[in-house]
């Protein structure tokens, strides 16, 4: 069991290793889709003011040229090339409704219009471009590096990337393993969190099973390679998260799913409002301008508007109460989320280990105070992240630590050192099988102990057990209100996804009210889940914070990911991030996501019954321009507003109420 307490080098005695390369971040500037966007908006900006306070058409009228020109110019370009594949898309209709509302005058709509267009492709560029930028630092994780050695024990410094199956390295005390394979000779626990998610290191011993990127702790290990670098789990994690993207459905909105139908029979309409009355001998200037009005009164700017309005105001409220959404296509995914996996370590857990319990045996002649100080005086010389919580308990009492002499430490077993003339061994329960039957007190200790979910830590003065320390990693606290909420919103309780040990993830599910628990997971395992489930019709979100949640991010429906302690890869693959770390934050943001669909369901209602009047009043008799128009407007003010009302401070939801 991963619980010896060993001591990790110092910087300064560690072996020197290559450093990693920066990871390349894509500058939002270096996408076009931001430097037109940007454009566009900073020239809406400047003509505004001018338009408002009625000035000279040749002072605002340039710089409203010039935003269409910078903000519509793309999505125009991409609609007629999707014209030229017999596809007409929205964003053609956009610009041709923006082009026609300035030919009528309404510049400013227009304008606006495009601006709201060329934003939201600059955002999708740039959360694509930073989801490839960590996929790419993921490969960072494998070392460059490794020590190959050969049959003569000779050891020389290769590529890592050279390996192949057979070959034989060395992975030093601190160093990073080079690839994937199982340990010839040598102890040493290892830092897998990467990969499983585990909290603490793993003891590794000859037979056991290493992964490439993960961090060695103070022994050496000879490790023989198993896979090629290529099909690595490290590896094959940016192959899943790269995969999952690319085959996850295409983000669209609601409207977009019917802008084809919509497109044609608009173009199609207009024309025939235009060619019916000239061939029935209507005039040319007469045709023209009802058709005109027609296009005005029917395209759907009060329909785009009915969407995102409500989406964007949605983001912004959940934005400041620490959500961060990163598209309006995710605030609409999140609406029609019905199953929820987690992640333990990290998301239901703080993924610190902390003393939850202090077992004095009867014969040892302490106290619960002195039981503690005597274990973190003997841990203090140690970095392993067990150690660090003994002396962190000692602290939080106030407790004076002795000065500890001839510190040793064996890995998988635990610390020696001298305290007061004293020897002291600070470790695993495999210390109790030297005892030769003299522990059998602080057996049952350790079994209750590890019935309970705890990692025993067995302490020995003189060779004789004194005592026990169980550790755990700390539950948030709104954890459990979070699983009811979210089971209330959802009609079925949220699944654990977990990489840790069966027994420690049916305890911390079980405080928290989850019934399906599923453990010793790697990445390929938590995709599978997802895929099952995406396959019976669910719609999934996955809750996660590390590297190894990121593939399983990407394959659902949706992904949060913990903002505070995430991975790179897990914050840039997530739909959504939870800054703050407040679990009661995610069922808070489901039910937020849903009052905004709802209010885009009441806003096309809306947006249709104004449509509707305008054109059967435009077809059935003499719709005047003017009153075209201001019907048009005043749909899209109505709608507009509408949506806003989730700016509103009381529309955030409260408590775990959700």
């Amino acid at each position: 069991m991963p619980s010896a307490l060993d001591q990790r080098p110092t910087p300064a005695a560690a072996e020197p290793r290559p450093a990693s390369p920066p990871r390349r971040r894509t500058r939002i500037l270096a996408l076009p889709e931001a430097r037109w966007a940007l454009a566009a908006l900073v020239l809406f900006l400047l003509a505004l003011p001018p338009y408002l306070l009625d000035a000279p058409a040749w002072l605002w009228g340039p710089l409203f040229a010039a935003t269409y020109a910078t903000g519509g110019w793309e999505p125009g370009w991409e609609g007629l090339k999707a014209l030229k594949d017999k596809t007409l898309d929205v964003d053609l209709l956009m610009v041709v409704a923006a082009l026609g509302a300035a030919a009528i005058g309404q510049v400013l709509d227009g304008a606006l219009l495009i601006v709201i267009f060329a934003t939201s492709g600059a955002l999708e560029a740039v959360a694509t471009a930073r989801t490839a930028d960590s996929v790419r630092g993921l490969l960072d994780l494998a070392p460059a590096t490794a020590t190959r050695v050969g049959p003569d024990d000779a050891e020389e410094t290769v590529d890592a990337a050279r390996l192949a199956i057979g070959d034989v390295i060395l992975v030093r005390p601190g160093e990073r393993v080079g690839a994937d394979g199982r340990v010839l000779d040598g102890a040493s626990e290892i830092d897998q969190a990467t990969i499983t998610g585990e909290p603490l290191p793993v003891t590794k011993r000859t037979g056991d099973e290493v992964f490439a990127g993960t961090v060695n702790g103070t022994g050496a290990l000879r490790v023989r390679v198993d896979r090629d670098p290529s099909d690595s789990v490290i590896a094959r994690i940016v192959q899943m998260v790269e995969e999952a993207s690319a085959t996850k459905a295409p983000t669209q909105l609601f409207i977009e799913k019917i802008e084809q139908r919509y497109s044609i029979g608009m173009v199609l309409a207009t024309l025939a409002v235009f060619a019916v009355p000239l061939a029935f001998g209507d005039t040319l200037q007469a045709a023209l301008l009802r058709a005109m009005t027609f296009m005005i009164v029917a395209s759907p700017c009060a329909v785009v508007l009915s969407t995102m309005p409500p989406l964007l105001s949605a983001i912004a409220n959940a934005g400041r109460h620490g959500v961060l959404a990163k598209s309006a296509v995710v605030m609409e995914r999140l609406a029609q989320v019905d199953t929820v996996a987690l992640d333990k370590t990290g998301t239901l857990t703080e993924g610190t280990p902390y003393v939850t319990d202090i077992r004095p045996l009867p014969d040892g002649g302490l106290d619960e105070h002195t039981l503690l100080g005597l274990a973190a005086a003997a841990e203090h010389a140690s970095e392993h992240p067990l150690a660090r919580a003994v002396v962190a308990a000692a602290r939080e009492r106030g407790l004076r630590l002795t000065a500890a002499e001839d510190f040793t430490s064996v890995p998988g077993r635990g610390v020696t050192a001298t305290i007061d003339g004293r020897e002291v061994r600070v470790g695993s329960p495999a210390l109790l099988a030297d005892l030769a039957g003299q522990g059998a007190g602080a057996e049952r200790e350790v079994r209750a102990l590890e019935d309970a979910g705890r990692t025993a830590v067995v302490v020995l003065r003189d060779g004789v057990p004194v005592g026990l320390l169980g550790i755990a990693d700390r539950l948030r606290t709104d954890a459990a209100a979070t699983i009811a909420a979210l089971t209330r919103l959802t009609g079925r309780a949220p699944v654990l996804l977990t990489g840790d040990n069966e027994r420690a993830a049916e305890r911390l599910a079980a405080e928290v009210g989850i019934t399906d628990v599923r453990a010793r997971l790697l990445p390929q395992d938590k995709v599978a889940a997802v895929r099952q489930w995406e396959a019976e019709g669910r719609r999934v979100l996955v809750v996660g914070d590390g590297v190894n949640d990121a593939p399983a991010l990407a394959a659902a429906h949706c992904g949060i990911a913990m903002g505070r302690a995430g991975s790179d890869l897990a914050l840039e693959t997530a739909d959504a991030v939870v800054v703050r770390d407040e679990l009661t934050a995610i069922p808070a943001v489901v039910r937020l996501s849903r009052t905004a669909r709802r209010l885009v369901v009441q806003n096309l209602a809306i947006a249709a019954v104004f449509i509707a009047a305008l054109v059967t009043w435009d077809l059935a008799g003499t719709l005047p321009l003017p009153l075209g128009v201001a019907g048009h407007e005043g749909s899209t003010v109505i709608v507009g507003l509408n949506g806003l009302r989730l700016l509103r401070e009381a529309a955030w939801p409260r408590g775990t109420d959700s």
